[in-house]
């Protein structure tokens, strides 16, 4: 916020030709350790279409797994901005396998059927799950061998770099991603993320769709200043180390209850588990959060960047609370 009130003093020539993307741009790249290009767009679901559609023709795919955000939380966006088809692929932890893609590689070249382009891979994923570097750089490599492009959405990159105890450019260029979308709302900003193309040249389409799907901000330095101050002495690797102590502080407080069942130990910043319908609706009602799984009463808990340990202890109360008989 106070990275906000400082750009917005006196005036700035608009679109992005402000000092604060000028500066965005070298932070980037040495935080990439390589010459990466940077759009700042306005959220997290307009930079994935614009990362993807500089990728695609109308005829191509994007495969993902069945629980990806592109698929299941962009009401459809993807594929209705760069018509293209999503291909998804079953999973039971929200990360993809080298040999799921052969399911659609047989495709290529044949007229009838949609051409696998872009691998999109979550990193961390939905379901809380981390790809470590050697699973990624699999998945990069795999596609990459059969002429695919690999995007990430890293909206909670900061949390998976953290987790991995790894610089950015191992995450990415290390492992040989190509476009990335860079969040920067789910650790502390006030709105707005980036597109990364790890791979400068495939951005070379990059201004006329992000302006043509309206994610060209005209004040972008309000974004670029927050990127900017999240980016000063690594704040955003502070920020999600604490969300992600925070997440097995929660699961370690809520593990032991009777009648809560957490399904898998937190890899980044978040908490799953099953309790009983009653309780989660009584919980609900005193601290919303989201059900994941209404089928199986599975329940997602978040913490995030400003979550404290009272917070996470008084949280744990309330679940012993609702439980109690």
């Amino acid at each position: 916020m106070a990275a906000l009130a400082e750009a917005n003093t006196a005036h700035a020539i608009a679109y992005g030709h402000d000092r604060w993307t000028r500066q965005l741009v070298p932070a980037m790249q040495e935080r990439f350790g390589a010459p990466v290009h940077v759009l700042p767009v306005w959220g997290g679901t307009g930079a994935n279409v614009v990362a993807l559609a500089c990728l695609v023709q109308a005829s191509d795919a994007v495969v993902c797994a069945d629980t990806a955000h592109i698929h299941v939380d962009e009401a459809g966006a993807p594929e209705r901005t760069s018509g293209v088809k999503l291909l998804t692929l079953a999973t039971e932890d929200g990360k993809l396998r080298p040999e799921q893609l052969r399911a659609h590689l047989a495709w290529l070249g044949d007229e009838h059927h949609p051409q696998p382009k872009v691998l999109s891979v979550s990193q961390s994923t939905e379901l809380g799950s981390l790809y470590s570097l050697d699973e990624l750089g699999a998945l990069c490599d795999e596609a990459h061998g059969h002429g695919m492009l690999v995007h990430v959405d890293g909206a909670r990159i900061a949390n998976a770099v953290a987790a991995l105890d790894c610089d950015l450019h191992a995450a990415t260029i290390g492992v040989g991603v190509d476009v990335m979308s860079f969040g920067g709302t789910k650790n502390g900003m006030m709105y707005g993320e980036a597109v990364v193309f790890v791979r400068p040249e495939l951005a070379t389409r990059a201004l006329h769709v992000r302006k043509q799907l309206a994610q060209l901000p005209s004040k972008a330095r309000f974004i670029s200043a927050q990127l900017l101050a999240l980016l000063q002495d690594d704040l955003w690797l502070q920020l999600a180390h604490h969300a992600n102590d925070m997440a097995a502080l929660l699961a370690e407080q809520v593990v032991g209850i009777p009648g809560v069942d957490v399904a898998r130990t937190p890899e980044v910043n978040s908490v799953f588990a099953t309790l009983p319908r009653d309780a989660i609706e009584r919980l609900q009602q005193w601290c919303y959060f989201y059900m994941w799984d209404e089928n199986a009463a599975e329940v997602r808990w978040m913490t995030a960047w400003d979550t404290t340990v009272d917070d996470v202890e008084a949280f744990a109360a309330g679940v012993r609370a609702a439980l109690a008989p």
